[in-house]
C-alpha cells in the first residue's frame, strides 16, 4: 500500500488544479504536467502495480532527466495523486449529469462505474488516500456519486456513508478478483487446474467427518462457481444485500422508497 496527502498541500493543489506557474528560469520546458502524468499512469497500467513506478522510470520512458521531472511534479507522492485525479476523469464522464432514474439503479451504476476503473487501473487500489484526494475530478466524482442519493431523507453524513458503503463493497471484491488473476499469471494454473493438481493432495489429510460445514458447503460453493471463489458472484450479492439495507434506511427516514425530481 503506498500513502499519498504526504507532500505540500499548497503546491499539491496547485498541480491538481492547474493554477501552478511552470518557472520562468532555467532550460526551456519541452513537457507538460499532464504528459508526465499520462506516461504514469501508463506504466502503472502496464505494470499493474506501482510498487515499481519511480520518477526515473517516468522520466526514461519520456526520454528526459530524471530531475527534470521535478519541474512539473514535486514528488512521487504528488505524482500518484495527480494519476489518481486522471484516472477519475474517467468515472466522472461515465456516470454523466444527474439523470432520471432510481435511486438503486443509480447506486448500481456508481458501483459499476468503480468496478471497472478499479479492473482498468489495479493499481488504485494499492493507493491509500487516507485523506480525502485533493483534485477536481475526485470531487466531481463525488459530487455525481452523491447525487444519486440526494433528496431521499437521507442527512448528509448518511449519504457519505452510503457512497462510502458502495466504495468498500466494490474495492474489496475487485481486490480478491485481481488477485485471482494475478494468481493464475503467477502459477500459470486457473482455478481449476490447480485444484485437479491440489484436490488429490488435500483429500489425503482432509476428513469431511471433523469438518462437515467445510465439506458440505465448500463443496456447493465450489461446484456451483468452478472455482474457490467468484469474485463477481461475491460483487452481485453484495450490492443485492447492500441495496436491500438502504431501501431499509430510506424507510425508516420516511423518504421516497423511488427516487423522484
Amino acid at each position: 500500500m503506498t500513502e499519498i496527502n504526504g507532500g505540500d498541500p499548497a503546491r499539491t493543489i496547485a498541480t491538481l488544479w492547474g493554477t501552478r506557474k511552470l518557472p520562468r528560469r532555467g532550460p526551456k520546458h519541452t513537457l507538460t504536467t499532464e504528459q508526465v502524468v499520462a506516461a504514469a499512469v501508463g506504466l502503472a497500467d502496464g505494470d499493474q502495480d506501482v510498487a515499481t513506478l519511480s520518477m526515473r522510470r517516468v522520466a526514461e520512458s519520456l526520454g528526459v532527466g530524471t530531475m527534470s521531472l521535478y519541474t512539473y511534479i514535486a514528488s512521487r507522492e504528488e505524482l500518484l495523486e495527480a494519476m489518481l485525479d486522471r484516472v477519475y476523469e474517467e468515472a466522472v464522464a461515465e456516470l454523466g449529469e444527474p439523470g432520471d432514474q432510481g435511486w438503486e439503479d443509480g447506486l448500481r451504476e456508481v458501483a459499476k462505474v468503480n468496478w471497472n476503473l478499479c479492473l482498468r487501473h489495479p493499481w488504485v487500489l494499492q493507493v491509500f488516500t487516507g485523506r480525502p484526494p485533493l483534485g477536481p475530478h475526485s470531487i466531481a466524482k463525488y459530487e455525481r456519486e452523491l447525487a444519486v442519493v440526494e433528496g431521499l431523507g437521507l442527512t448528509d453524513v448518511e449519504m457519505d456513508s452510503v457512497i462510502t458503503l458502495v466504495h468498500d463493497h466494490v474495492e474489496g471484491v475487485a481486490r480478491r478478483r485481481i488477485e485471482v488473476d494475478r494468481a493464475v499469471r503467477r502459477t500459470g494454473m486457473n482455478d481449476e487446474q490447480w485444484w485437479e493438481k491440489v484436490g488429490p493432495l488435500l483429500a489425503e489429510v482432509f476428513d469431511p467427518a471433523r469438518f462437515p460445514l467445510a465439506a458440505r458447503v465448500g463443496r456447493s460453493a465450489g461446484e456451483a462457481h468452478q472455482a474457490a471463489h467468484n469474485p463477481e458472484h461475491a460483487y452481485a450479492f453484495g450490492l443485492a444485500r447492500l441495496l436491500e439495507g438502504v431501501a431499509t434506511l430510506i424507510g425508516e427516514r420516511g423518504g421516497p422508497l423511488v427516487k423522484t425530481r
